[in-house]
């Protein structure tokens, strides 16, 4: 409703066809990530990541994401760069299928370094209450679906930088997992946006539930959508580790990597986990990979063998990933 300009920006939620809507929202950034879309000057793709990262947490409860804002804060104010970053956002949005809705750009001299900037991202979907995912409710018997990530999305970046640093590389070298990119250009691939691959199942109601893996990886994620007594069996050996994840997980000079960090800092190349009944998994496979993703079958959930305990994830076979 309305146009740019105004203090707020409206949205109609009656005309977007809703009969009993909850709203979700989620707010959220890209991390250090945003080091390296500065260092190495390639800020088309970082407005992506902050558009994903806000709209996949929405989709988790089975929402559509309606609108998004951002808020893009820097020292002095480089037209050229902020044309870029708003560029990908709005690429970012286009892929969700939801609107921008408005945002702010704040010049805050003294408070950022030349060159720097710093964004935020803020998104509100909707979801008829009777189809709501509400987490927390995902039971023994249920399969567990890996959709592949697209890198390491925008969590572990920290980490990420440090093996960088203990390499002595240069954002401009060859990516040692990727040799006809160069390395900032090849870790600043955007996340991954599931939204339109995964409209079509949750409207059908054959995905029971969705674990976003960012912050805290598959083991700290998987166990939000959990019911108590119960726990996710995941085998790590059910797909490839890629290249890049490899890397991290093999080639750090001053630290080893272990599984268990890995799988508790990186997706380690599943950017998303679905709950499927048993009978709808092969249904649910097919749709998602005609809709482009790369799925995998890698688990189950399962009684906890101390009913008492919070919902945990067991990866079998992560001992044998690099590290």
């Amino acid at each position: 409703m309305g146009g740019l300009g105004g203090f707020g920006g409206l949205f109609d939620l009656a005309a977007a066809g809703f009969r009993d809507p909850v709203l979700v929202s989620s707010t959220d950034g890209v991390g250090t990530k945003l080091k390296i879309a500065i260092a190495t000057g390639l800020h088309d793709t970082i407005g992506i990541d902050l558009v994903a990262m806000c709209v996949n947490d929405v989709l988790v409860h089975g929402a559509e994401p309606l609108f998004f804002l951002d808020y893009f804060a820097t020292g002095r104010l480089d037209v050229a760069v902020a044309e870029r970053v708003i560029a990908g956002i709005a690429e970012g949005c286009r892929q969700a299928g939801c609107t921008l809705l408005g945002g702010e750009t704040a010049e805050m001299p003294g408070m950022y370094q030349d060159g720097d900037y710093d964004l935020a991202g803020f998104a509100v979907g909707a979801v008829e209450r009777a189809r709501m995912l509400k987490g927390g409710e995902a039971r023994a018997g249920d399969l567990l679906l890996a959709i592949a990530s697209s890198g390491l999305h925008s969590n572990g970046f920290a980490l990420a930088r440090r093996v960088v640093a203990e390499h002595g590389l240069d954002w401009r070298d060859p990516a040692p997992f990727e040799p006809d990119k160069p390395l900032g250009q090849a870790l600043l691939v955007p996340t991954r946006i599931y939204v339109r691959s995964c409209r079509g199942e949750l409207g059908a109601g054959r995905i029971l539930g969705l674990a976003h893996i960012t912050g805290g990886g598959l083991s700290e994620n998987v166990p939000r959508i959990l019911s108590p007594g119960t726990q996710a069996r995941i085998d790590a050996t059910a797909w490839d580790l890629p290249p890049l994840f490899r890397w991290l997980a093999g080639e750090g000079r001053n630290r080893r990597i272990t599984p268990l960090e890995m799988a508790r800092t990186f997706n380690c190349g599943v950017g998303m986990i679905a709950v499927v009944a048993p009978d709808d998994a092969a249904a649910v496979t097919a749709a998602l990979r005609a809709a482009g993703e790369t799925v995998t079958l890698v688990g189950a959930i399962e009684p906890a063998a101390d009913g008492s305990a919070p919902p945990r994830v067991i990866l079998d076979g992560a001992e044998r990933w690099p590290g």
